[in-house]
């Protein structure tokens, strides 16, 4: 496990490690997308000397939520919850990125303003569904943003990233992945637009790039990430050619000097792995990598040894753990001490309190009743 316990630089910071926690949803945020005390808990505990934790998705900009129970930052009121979360971390000796999201036609009109339609980059049919106050029901169908909308969302991307400066955060990650708006930009199944963001691979680019230009002009461009799912069916995506568009991304933001690119491998589907996928090369790493220089993360199925084995192939620089992470809070120290990791309960992923959230065990002394 040696190469996963080298230092390495992440834009201006030092990782002591190369094990990073994904961005994982939980559902458990209070009204008005507020981060919980228990959220401070939960991400203290997975918290390590030098090692960098991605939040959950958190939506940035009204109307931009999906689902019941996620939080936000689109509201200078949710700053002091962040607070909490970022000052635990720190004092763990980590480091955290809020991930801005924003989930598009993935939406009911329950969470949109005044109970109107979600807003997608065309009205495109979307047999997906969305959590609400009663459970998980179909998504409210989509209607197309206007060219100015999309440029008031530009700037919602840079008051959210202040915001999440004002709340001590380390950096931000720029979600464009699992077939989410800027996902649903990227890709022509969902793109149907004939104005400067649809058609071309530079116009469907267009409001991604914008977007982490945006981010960075508050941050930097070294503390801004970026999370795209090449070749990833999650969400209804699809492209007549995905090689191509995602070539393209990589070759754009490769010119930008990020702080990393974060590839999801098409391999996991949600939260379940694709057993037929399962055995298959990280696809995804090996294709980007031949376009981005720079820092990449590989999430989606790793392993202890299939994380130690990419890295030393130079495909990625980082791993990023889900799974294993919700489960075993200490999941650097228990990889470093090659210790049998803890099974997760998948019944408990979204929602809840604090059943499989911040009552599973920790190595040794440091262990916690679950």
């Amino acid at each position: 496990m040696s190469a996963l316990f080298t230092p390495i630089k992440v834009g201006p910071f030092t990782m002591q490690h190369r094990i990073v926690m994904a961005p994982l949803s939980r559902l458990r945020s209070d009204v008005g997308g507020m981060p919980t005390d228990l959220a401070v808990e939960y991400y203290s505990q997975r918290a390590s000397e030098g090692g960098l934790l991605v939040t959950e998705g958190v939506y940035m900009a009204e109307g931009g939520n999906g689902y019941l129970g996620v939080p936000g930052i689109s509201d200078d009121g949710q700053i002091a919850g962040w607070k909490k979360i970022t000052a635990a971390v720190h004092a763990k000796g980590g480091l955290i990125f809020a991930q801005l999201w924003h989930v598009g036609r993935v939406s009911h009109s329950d969470h949109q303003p005044d109970g109107g339609a979600p807003v997608a980059p065309s009205a495109v049919p979307y047999e997906g569904v969305a959590f609400t106050k009663d459970g998980w029901i179909p998504s409210t169908p989509a209607r197309a943003l206007e060219t100015g909308e999309i440029e008031a969302l530009i700037v919602a991307y840079r008051k959210a990233t202040e915001r999440a400066v004002a709340a001590g955060f380390d950096g931000v990650e720029v979600h464009s992945a699992n077939g989410y708006l800027l996902d649903q930009f990227l890709q022509d199944g969902s793109n149907k637009r004939s104005d400067a963001y649809g058609g071309s691979l530079e116009n469907r680019s267009r409001f991604l790039l914008e977007a982490v230009e945006a981010a960075a002009s508050v941050i930097g461009m070294d503390r801004v990430g970026v999370r795209i799912s090449p070749s990833g069916e999650f969400g209804g995506m699809a492209d007549s050619d995905p090689q191509a568009l995602f070539t393209h991304v990589a070759q754009q933001l490769d010119k930008l000097n990020l702080a990393y690119l974060h590839l999801i491998e098409p391999r996991v589907f949600g939260n379940e792995t694709n057993e037929s996928k399962d055995q298959k090369i990280p696809v995804a790493a090996q294709l980007i990598r031949k376009h981005y220089k720079g820092l990449i993360i590989a999430a989606g199925g790793f392993t202890p040894e299939s994380a130690a084995q990419i890295i030393e192939a130079g495909d990625a620089d980082l791993v990023a753990f889900g799974r294993h992470f919700i489960s075993n809070p200490d999941l650097p120290a228990r990889i470093r001490a090659k210790a049998q990791l803890a099974a997760y309960n998948r019944d408990t992923f979204y929602g809840g309190q604090e059943a499989g959230y911040t009552d599973y065990p920790f190595l040794g002394a440091n262990a916690k009743a679950a």
